[in-house]
């Protein structure tokens, strides 16, 4: 079959090869023809070495499909199943799972140091224990999830991923309260899921803060009051809170120099909430008298700070209601022997997200 492969961590394009096998498959196993994928910020943070990832590995982990083979002992699938791809699946059993935190549960995590893959050279790790840039994988069935006949391959993949990230960081984990005050530092498509997400709490001013214009001008559309480019943060903060700053800055970027930048623009006592996937070497500077005194809360959101099956439900209902905008995420569509233009889409600011259709 067909994949995507990067061989090595640090370089910048993918080899399409024909040659890949799924391997593990087993009991509590199932197989997976994958049908849209998208490409995640964190896919390329992987190639780069932000994220560690051993290599060579098939980049992807937002990504929809349907079930071929199941495994013995797997209920509640069947073959035909139309799913989306969980790449952090919940044990249920775990101090975290049982505390309700199931999003910080590490046995998915487990799963990236197995490989998933093969090819005549070796073997070949799936990204996250996934690895979506492949017509099929092999992966635990807690990783399918079943979605509604009406709800298309592309948008369930986004769902995947980056929608219940950037809902949930405003949902879940700020719970931004209704006539607040927002900014939201980094809008590709998780950050535009993030003003969605407080549009939907109903925050009275929103402000999309991004580089590149296309980016700015499309977040207004999906929700943003007000669209600045980073030079202009300052000014916008002077005007819209009388240099007070925001009730709630999301940072979905994943750097520190951002994260700095939005814990300055956050007001005192405000909430600062990190989105952005950053690198372990990647330090952020807080002194100890700012923390005490101006009592920020700092909330970091991971696969948006909830319970993951919940917050895919809550994704499908809002779309269906006409209360968030998936479809539109999708700005560019390639095939996968396409992909590195993908890359290049996600680079420049160009996409928001492309869909890879396998």
């Amino acid at each position: 079959m067909r994949a995507a492969v990067l061989h090595e961590i640090g370089q910048d394009k993918l080899e399409v090869l024909d040659d890949i096998e799924t391997v593990g498959f087993g009991p509590g196993k199932v197989k997976i023809r994958i049908r849209a994928t998208g490409l995640c910020h964190s896919d390329i943070s992987a190639m780069n070495g932000v994220l560690p990832q051993p290599a060579p590995f098939i980049p992807g982990h937002e990504g929809a499909g349907e079930i071929t083979d199941i495994g013995d002992g797997v209920t509640g699938l069947k073959q035909g199943d139309r799913v989306l791809m969980c790449w952090l699946p919940a044990c249920g059993s775990c101090p975290a799972c049982k505390r309700g935190q199931s999003q910080l549960c590490l046995a998915g995590f487990m799963n990236a140091g197995t490989p998933n893959f093969r090819r005549p050279g070796g073997d070949v790790f799936g990204f996250a224990g996934t690895g979506t840039f492949a017509e099929e994988l092999v992966v635990d069935a807690g990783c399918a999830v079943p979605i509604p006949d009406d709800v298309p391959y592309d948008i369930a993949a986004l769902i995947g991923c980056g929608v219940t990230t950037g809902l949930g960081a405003a949902i879940n984990t700020a719970q931004v309260t209704a006539g607040s005050s927002v900014a939201v530092i980094g809008c590709g498509g998780v950050g535009i899921s993030t003003i969605q997400g407080a549009r939907v709490r109903g925050a009275a001013q929103i402000i999309a803060v991004d580089p590149v214009e296309s980016r700015r001008e499309a977040a207004l559309r999906f929700g943003a009051t007000e669209a600045v480019a980073p030079d202009a943060l300052g000014d916008a903060k002077q005007r819209i809170t009388g240099g007070e700053g925001f009730d709630y800055v999301f940072e979905v970027v994943g750097k520190s120099a951002t994260a700095r930048t939005a814990y300055e623009t956050t007001r005192r006592g405000g909430t600062l909430c990190i989105v952005g996937a950053g690198a372990m070497d990647d330090f952020l500077q807080l002194n100890m008298f700012e923390l005490f005194f101006d009592e920020k809360r700092i909330l970091p959101s991971m696969y948006g700070g909830g319970d993951v099956l919940h917050s895919y439900e809550r994704a499908i209902a809002l779309w269906r209601a006409g209360r968030i905008d998936l479809e539109s995420l999708i700005t560019h569509r390639v095939q996968l022997p396409e992909i590195n233009e993908a890359l290049n889409q996600m680079r420049t600011g160009e996409a928001l997200r492309t869909c890879i259709e396998l």
